[in-house]
């Protein structure tokens, strides 16, 4: 696949997600206006919508329709967005700069972004529960229930709460890992699954491969995030860097140093490729979107 073709499909997708994410979003002129306008804030004009780029990708591998794709993108979008939200609150990590742009509770105020993050992540199961031309309302089922694991206490939350309460603390590695495969890990995995749910069902073996390259290449998103926080500045990553530092939280880089972090991002994502051979070139995208998120500057 030629760089320029990659890229174009990577734009087309972020937009269609953000078409998909504004028409499912309600309308900011209904009441509660301040509540919509908050969510609408979160959610939109922002961001690099891995998350939709990895359904979007695994979903072209098992053939499933694009309407439904950019469903259970904008599904897992808002679920992103929700989590970036309370994350970003003073009760977590209290930040005040998100994607360019003030955080969701300084532009609006606590309580508004409290509801909007709540509102989100109800809203997410909604999309992704109504009724899709085509999918079984079994498969939807399990798309419900995979959606809300990675999402909750065994997914996302539980990594976040493993997250609080290292602080100060020095983990090892197989529990940093841990913390991440939760944290971060949990709703990159199920971008890739969901994704591929939407089109033909794959044997034991595939959806197994699948499921690996996701898992890896979720905590290769986490350790280049990592890298980032230490290297880059402000306004190139569009939130506070270097805040794991000051806040004294546990990261890949202090606990391998720089050079070795990079190198395991690296191996991750080789680790990741091994479980796409079966695949042959029908997983292209998911090569390119692996390399795209071991190389980001941001």
């Amino acid at each position: 696949m030629a760089p320029d073709s990659f890229t174009g499909w990577m734009t087309a997708i972020q937009q269609r997600t953000e078409a998909a994410l504004d028409s499912l979003l309600p309308d900011p002129a209904r009441a509660p206006a301040a509540l919509h306008e908050a969510m609408r804030y979160a959610t939109l004009g922002g961001g690099k919508r891995v998350r939709a780029l990895l359904a979007h990708a695994a979903g072209e591998l098992t053939g499933a329709k694009p309407e439904h794709l950019d469903r259970i993108a904008a599904a897992l979008e808002m679920i992103h967005a929700y989590s970036l939200v309370h994350d970003d609150m003073p009760a977590m990590d209290n930040d005040t700069l998100r994607r360019g742009k003030p955080t969701c509770h300084i532009a609006f105020d606590e309580a508004t972004a409290l509801l909007a993050g709540d509102a989100l992540q109800t809203l997410a199961f909604e999309v992704i529960a109504d009724p899709m031309d085509g999918i079984a309302p079994s498969v939807q089922l399990a798309m419900v229930s995979r959606l809300a694991r990675a999402s909750g206490h065994a997914g996302m939350c539980g990594g976040q709460g493993i997250d609080l309460s290292s602080v100060g603390k020095a983990l090892s590695q197989p529990e940093l890992e841990y913390m991440h495969l939760l944290k971060t890990g949990a709703l990159i995995r199920a971008s890739v699954v969901l994704g591929a749910m939407g089109g033909r069902t794959l044997a034991t073996d595939e959806a197994a491969s699948l499921d690996h390259f996701a898992k890896r290449m979720g905590l290769a998103f986490q350790v280049v995030d990592d890298v980032l926080d230490c290297e880059a500045d402000t306004a190139t990553l569009g939130k506070t860097a270097g805040k794991d530092a000051a806040n004294d939280k546990p990261t890949y880089v202090s606990l391998m140093g720089l050079g070795q972090a990079r190198q395991f991002a690296r191996d991750l994502r080789d680790d990741a490729f091994a479980a796409l051979q079966r695949f042959g070139d029908d997983a292209s995208r998911l090569r390119a979107l692996a390399d795209y998120i071991v190389a980001r500057s941001f």
